[in-house]
C-alpha cells in the first residue's frame, strides 16, 4: 500500500493537497484521529485499497503524539509511508483566515488568532520533523497542486533531493534545509534584454554559463552537497531541500537550481521547484 499522510498548520493548504490526491484515485480520509491510523489502514488494506491519503493534524489533541510511532510501525510492515507537512508564515495564515472568515480550530474566546497559531505550531513540532515540509506562504493553489503531484509520483528508491529557487524579497522558505545566497553574482535583471526572461530561458543560461565566478560558486555548492549527501542518507532522511536565493527569484537562483538538479540526477530522486515563477513554467 502507498500511504500519504498530510499534516500541517490550519490554513496551509491541507484540503488542496487532499483534493489533488483524491483526483489521483487515492482513497481519502480527512481529519483522521491519530489514534486510529493503524486500525484504519488495516481495514482499508483488507478492503483492497492500494493508495490511501489521510490528513492528521492538531485536532487529534494529545493523541497526535502517537503519530510518529504509528508511521514507523506501518513502514516496518512494508507500507510505503510518505508524510507531507504543510506550513506557512504566520502573517500568511492570519491573512487567509481573515479572508475566509473561518475560525481557527484551536481558537477560543480567550485566545487571539496569533496565539492559536502558536499553540498549533507547538503541538505539531514533532510531526513536522517526520517528512517533507512544504512552505505554502507564497504559493498559488495551482503551484501547490503541481508540487503535490510531483512528490507522490516520484520513485522513492532513496532520499529525495529537492532544489528550490526563491527570491530574498519574499523571505527565506520555511521548508529549506540548506540556504545558499547567489546574490553576489552579476544580475541578468540589469540587462534590458534579459530582464523579462528567467533562468529557464537560453539567453539567461548562456549569460550565467559564461561567468567564471558563477561556475566556481556552482561547483563549490555542488561539491559541498555531494560531500555531505551520504551523511543525510545514513541519517534516514526521506527528503533534503536545498534552497538557492537571489534578489527576485527569477534568474540566478532558477539557473542554479536547474544546474544542480542536473548534476545530481543520477545520484538520488530529484525535484526542482521555483517559488517565484508561475506554475506554468
Amino acid at each position: 500500500m502507498q500511504l500519504v499522510i498530510i499534516s500541517g498548520l490550519s490554513g496551509s493548504g491541507k484540503s488542496v493537497a487532499l483534493n489533488v490526491l483524491e483526483d489521483a484515485s487515492f482513497y481519502c480520509v480527512d481529519n483522521l484521529p491519530a489514534k486510529l491510523l493503524a486500525e484504519t489502514i488495516d481495514f482499508l488494506a483488507q478492503a483492497g485499497y492500494e493508495r490511501v491519503a489521510v490528513t492528521v493534524d492538531a485536532r487529534s489533541g494529545a493523541a497526535l503524539a502517537e503519530l510518529p510511532a504509528s508511521a514507523r510501525a506501518l513502514k516496518a510492515r512494508g507500507v510505503d509511508v510518505r508524510l507531507l507537512f504543510l506550513d506557512a508564515k504566520n502573517e500568511t495564515l492570519i491573512k487567509r483566515f481573515s479572508e475566509t472568515r473561518r475560525r481557527h480550530p484551536l481558537g477560543d474566546a480567550n485566545a487571539t488568532l496569533d496565539e492559536a497559531i502558536a499553540r498549533e505550531r507547538d503541538a505539531l513540532q514533532e510531526v513536522g520533523e517526520l517528512g517533507q515540509r512544504i512552505d505554502t506562504s507564497d504559493l498559488a493553489p495551482n503551484a501547490l497542486r503541481g508540487w503535490i503531484k510531483d512528490l507522490v509520483q516520484l520513485d522513492r528508491t532513496g532520499m529525495t533531493l529537492a532544489f528550490e529557487s526563491f527570491g530574498f524579497k519574499q523571505g527565506i522558505p520555511l521548508d529549506a534545509d540548506f540556504v545558499f545566497d547567489v546574490r553576489s553574482l552579476p544580475n541578468p535583471f540589469y540587462d534590458p534584454k534579459l530582464r523579462p526572461l528567467t533562468g529557464l530561458d537560453e539567453p539567461v543560461v548562456r549569460f550565467l554559463d559564461a561567468l567564471p565566478e558563477a561556475q566556481r560558486m556552482l561547483g563549490d555548492i555542488g561539491d559541498y552537497i555531494e560531500r555531505w549527501l551520504p551523511a543525510f542518507v545514513r541519517d534516514n532522511r526521506a527528503y533534503l531541500t536545498v534552497a538557492l536565493g537571489c534578489t527576485g527569484g527569477q534568474h540566478r537562483s532558477v539557473y542554479f537550481a536547474e544546474r544542480l538538479a542536473r548534476r545530481f540526477q543520477g545520484q538520488a530522486p530529484v525535484l526542482v521547484r521555483h517559488r517565484q515563477l508561475p506554475a506554468a513554467r
